[in-house]
């Protein structure tokens, strides 16, 4: 059985390596999403923490509001004329800031003792607008307060009395949990870069092997049905745990390309939480090549097979988005499902988090009984194809 499959398993690897200009595609694209990734995440905060050090604000009317302006210049922030028809502009995304628009009666309002209106423009539709928007509207507190504060002092009362309660701030989060916040789609790529590995290599053993012809002889063969399933699984598992040690390791050169040195400091990817994403991957990779193999084995055609497979593709990605939903927290439940349970623990292992060896085990013991009921239906199937 073991001399018959490991037979298997060399013919398969060597049909794969044939296949040389798309296993190259699998593999470059493995080798490039981790550091794909990690530039598009460090030019976000890269550009996020721009726009916070310019310190800028962009007001219309500002000339009406004297008092206004030289509140914001003692806090450091440049005052810049709105453009014309900015309304177009921030609908267009073409300006990222959100405008300030001041009325012409704001200093005589002020004066009289009245609160004037002030108009905040933005966008929900465009993120930059909506992201400052909350910057300026903290502006515009501290300065309705500081107004406050003056008029209180005017007629002699202690502004002191009117503040009861100190809040002071204090945040549980590690710099790495922190870090790991920005990092959540690092193991969705991971994890979709070893399905779409797997992928190719599945269909074309079983649903390829139908439809070229070459399955029909290859029964003939006075081999067991489950030492060929056992080659064949093992060559779609190898090159699919080839495509996570690939994506894992080209996570470590990528952080140099990290231009935000905020998430630099932050943002920690080791030989330690490789090994640790390689102890996670490595068994979903090969229960992921299973039950694509049951899926692709019962199609006549690489064609319907992929159709087929979309179903599974389209349930892996969806998975991890319940991390993302759930504000209550991780659930016992999360670690018995294949897919959650490995984006669930790699989003741990970027926080620094423990895992306990349970947590570890129940994951690899449902891959196994996946590749288990998977392999036996190949194989049943395969056995009754032969009879037939």
């Amino acid at each position: 059985m073991i001399g018959a499959a490991w037979t298997v398993l060399r013919k398969e690897l060597l049909d794969a390596l044939r296949d040389r200009r798309t296993l190259l595609t699998i593999v470059l694209s493995s080798v490039a999403v981790g550091p794909l990734v990690l530039v598009l995440l460090s030019t976000l905060v890269a550009g996020m923490e721009e726009r916070a050090e310019s310190r800028e604000l962009i007001v219309a009317g500002i000339e009406h509001a004297p008092t206004l302006r030289n509140y914001l210049e003692r806090q450091t922030y440049r005052i810049s004329a709105a453009p014309e028809h900015f309304e177009t502009l921030l609908q267009s995304k073409q300006l990222g800031e959100p405008v300030l628009v001041v009325p012409a009666g704001f200093e005589s309002d002020l004066a009289r003792g009245e609160s004037p209106r002030v108009e905040l423009v933005l966008s929900s539709a465009n993120p930059r607008s909506q992201a400052g928007a909350a910057r300026l509207a903290r502006l515009l507190q501290g300065f309705a307060q500081e107004q406050a504060l003056l008029r209180l002092a005017w007629r002699g009362v202690v502004p002191s009395a009117l503040q009861v309660v100190e809040v002071d701030e204090r945040d549980l989060a590690s710099p790495a949990a922190r870090a790991a916040q920005w990092a959540t789609l690092v193991p969705f790529f991971m994890l979709m870069a070893v399905l779409y590995g797997a992928l190719h290599a599945a269909l074309d053993s079983t649903a390829g092997e139908r439809e070229r012809g070459s399955l029909e002889p290859l029964l003939i063969n006075p081999v067991p049905p489950l030492a060929l399933v056992l080659g064949k699984w093992a060559a779609v598992a190898a090159v699919a745990m080839l495509i996570a040690l690939l994506s894992c390791a080209s996570f470590l050169p990528g952080q140099w390309l990290l231009r935000s040195e905020t998430l630099a400091a932050m943002f920690r990817f080791g030989i330690g939480e490789g090994v640790m994403f390689l102890v996670l991957l490595l068994p979903l990779a090969g229960a992921l090549s299973a039950l694509l193999m049951a899926i692709a084995i019962r199609c006549r055609s690489v064609k319907e097979a992929q159709a087929n497979a979309t179903a599974l593709v389209l349930v892996v990605s969806l998975l991890p988005l319940l991390t993302l939903f759930n504000q209550q927290g991780e659930s016992p439940w999360h670690l018995g499902v294949p897919a959650l349970a490995q984006i669930t623990l790699m989003g741990r292992v970027l926080k620094g988090e423990s895992i306990a060896p349970w947590e570890l085990a129940l994951p690899l013991a449902v891959s196994v009984m996946l590749v288990a009921l998977c392999l036996a239906f190949v194989a049943r199937s395969l056995r009754g194809a032969a009879v037939k």
